[in-house]
């Protein structure tokens, strides 16, 4: 309704007006909160079937394969059980040939000898266990097959790893957002600390205090992952920021994750910490991650970190919307007596 028949409605009539939409609009905004979580849990419950179908087609296999060897097994051991039973009989006869050559006297003890001596080498040789074998071949076969189904599998999992990857951005560090104790590496990929200050051009853009650089490239929508090399290292900080970011100055603004414009994961001797609007979120985590993880949703609002060496999910902001483009941003921090010397490598790969 147009803003001049607001202005004929009496006072009333307007303010039930303002009401019937606000709860128009919040009937709405229910409707669609139920109809994400329906979603969400159609998904969940099709993945969840998928991999209990896999465990399944898994589990008939290793019985079928199980069988096999089974079946090889039973008749190696009727075979043994045959020669125990040939082995009887034989004996039983040599025992009565024995009897009898020794009431026969037409022939000599040595002669009784030498010819009991080859029937029990030729029993001995006719009856010998160790030619029952298990078909080498065929189970060198097999168990060829199930690690190749093992690397097989290995190489499409975890799921959520090749989904990520799917969603990598290129990324190069932008030299002129660097605090001038940074050294950006000429591919744009690193960054070090060091204790000489370079002599850089000074602008607005250049953080002066804290030892934070910005990435060249900046995105407003999609989904997008970046890794990040952070092996050897006791202190470091990065994540993501709007341009807007405080630049100057000793204020804990410039900081990463210490104001409204950026998120950070910060790492300290052991301690995982996720900062956001200036609040720390300590992280109960005992595990020395060597690749830390970025992903970001613009659809979704989301910016996740995650430990990349077993792809364990660190902490996760649900933004809402962000307002703005977004930079990756990386502080290497002091290198402390050497304890921190390394640099902080984007992950190409």
């Amino acid at each position: 309704m147009s803003s001049h028949v607001y202005a004929l409605l009496p006072s009333g009539g307007f303010i039930c007006e303002l009401e019937l939409k606000v709860a128009s609009s919040t009937i709405v905004t229910d409707a669609s909160q139920q109809q994400v979580k329906s979603k969400s849990s159609a998904v969940r419950e099709n993945i969840v079937k998928k991999y209990e179908e896999m465990r399944r087609v898994l589990e008939e296999d290793c019985r079928i394969t199980l069988s096999l060897l089974e079946m090889e097994e039973m008749a190696a051991v009727q075979a043994l059980d045959n020669l125990i039973e040939t082995n009887y009989v034989l004996l039983k006869d040599i025992e009565v040939q024995l009897n009898e050559g020794m009431a026969d006297s037409d022939i000599q003890p040595g002669d009784r000898v030498t010819m009991y001596e080859d029937r029990v080498l030729e029993l001995l040789k006719e009856t010998n266990p160790g030619l029952i074998k298990l078909d080498k071949a065929k189970s060198d076969q097999l168990l060829g097959l199930t690690n190749n189904l093992l690397l097989f599998i290995r190489s499409q999992v975890p799921i959520a790893k090749r989904l990520l990857k799917s969603y990598s951005s290129g990324v190069v560090l932008d030299p002129s957002t660097a605090h001038p104790k940074l050294i950006i590496s000429s591919e744009g990929d690193c960054a070090t600390f060091t204790d000489e200050w370079q002599d850089v051009p000074e602008h607005e853009g250049r953080f002066d205090t804290t030892l934070n650089v910005l990435s060249v490239q900046c995105w407003d929508s999609g989904r997008h992952y970046w890794e990040i090399d952070v092996s050897e290292k006791i202190y470091w900080e990065l994540g993501l920021t709007y341009q807007s970011i405080p630049r100057k100055g000793q204020k804990e603004d410039c900081w990463l994750g210490r104001h409204a414009e950026s998120w950070c994961l910060e790492y300290f001797d052991g301690d995982y910490t996720a900062w956001h609007g200036g609040i720390a979120h300590p992280l109960p985590i005992s595990s020395c991650f060597h690749r830390i993880g970025i992903f970001c949703s613009f659809p979704g609002g989301l910016v996740t970190f995650l430990g990349v060496d077993s792809m364990t999910p660190l902490y996760s902001f649900c933004a809402g919307a962000f307002t703005d483009s977004l930079h990756l941003a990386v502080c290497p921090g002091h290198d402390l007596h050497g304890t921190n010397s390394k640099p902080m490598k984007i992950c190409q790969s």
